[in-house]
C-alpha cells in the first residue's frame, strides 16, 4: 500500500473510532482488500483447490473487527496487526475444533470451517500457536514480532511502527524468535529467548 493510501486508511480508522459511519463505508473496500491479502498470506500453504478459504477467513475476521466498537485504532499498522492476530486465533480455533471432531468431541464442523482448515496444517498451526504462547511468556515482544511478520505479513517497518521500536530491534527479535521457535517445536530445551 502506498504512503498516501496508508495515511488515508489511518485517518478513516480514526474517524470511524469517533463514530463516523461514512468513514466506515469508505474504509470497508480498502480494508477488505488488505484483509484478503492477509488471508491469502495465511492460506498460501493450503490446498489450491479451496477457492473460498481466504474469503471465509476474511469474512469471519471482518465481522469480528466491525463489532469492536471500543477499539481505539492508532493507525493502519495497528489495525492490521490486530487483524492478523484475530485471523490467527480463528484458524487455531478451527484447527482445534477439527481435531476435537476427529476424536469424537461432538463438534460438527461447518462447510466454511472445513474449507478453511486441512487437518495436517491444523496440527502444525496448533503446535506453532502453543510454541508462540510459550515464547510470549518469556519474551512478549518477540512473540508479537512473529505474529506481525509471519501471521500478519507486515513488513519490518510496519512491525516496528506497531511495536514502537526500531527496525533493527524487529529484525533482531525476528531472527532470535525463529531460532527459539524452531528449537521449541523440535523439543529442544529453550529456557530463555
Amino acid at each position: 500500500m502506498e504512503p498516501t493510501a496508508s495515511h488515508d486508511v489511518t485517518q478513516l480508522l480514526l474517524a470511524w473510532a469517533e463514530g463516523d459511519q461514512a468513514a466506515l463505508e469508505k474504509l470497508t473496500p480498502v480494508v477488505y482488500k488488505e484483509l484478503h491479502r492477509l488471508a491469502r498470506h495465511y492460506m498460501a500453504t493450503e490446498r489450491p483447490d479451496h477457492t473460498l478459504q481466504a474469503t471465509a477467513l476474511v469474512n469471519e475476521a471482518y465481522l469480528r473487527l466491525v463489532d469492536w466498537k471500543p477499539m481505539r485504532w492508532q493507525n493502519r499498522a495497528h489495525f492490521f496487526a490486530v487483524s492478523a492476530q484475530l485471523m490467527r486465533h480463528i484458524l487455531v480455533d478451527f484447527a482445534r475444533a477439527h481435531q476435537g471432531a476427529k476424536r469424537g468431541g461432538g463438534h460438527t464442523l461447518s462447510l466454511e470451517e472445513t474449507a478453511v482448515m486441512s487437518p495436517v496444517k491444523g496440527a502444525d498451526l496448533i503446535a506453532l500457536d502453543n510454541a508462540l504462547g510459550r515464547l510470549a511468556m518469556i519474551d512478549a515482544r518477540k512473540a508479537q514480532v512473529v505474529e506481525l511478520r509471519f501471521f500478519g505479513g507486515l513488513s519490518v517497518e510496519e512491525s516496528a511502527a506497531v511495536l514502537k521500536v526500531s527496525t533493527v530491534t524487529v529484525l533482531r527479535d525476528w531472527n532470535l524468535a525463529k531460532v527459539w521457535l524452531l528449537r521449541d517445536l523440535n523439543g529442544e530445551s529453550v529456557d530463555d529467548a
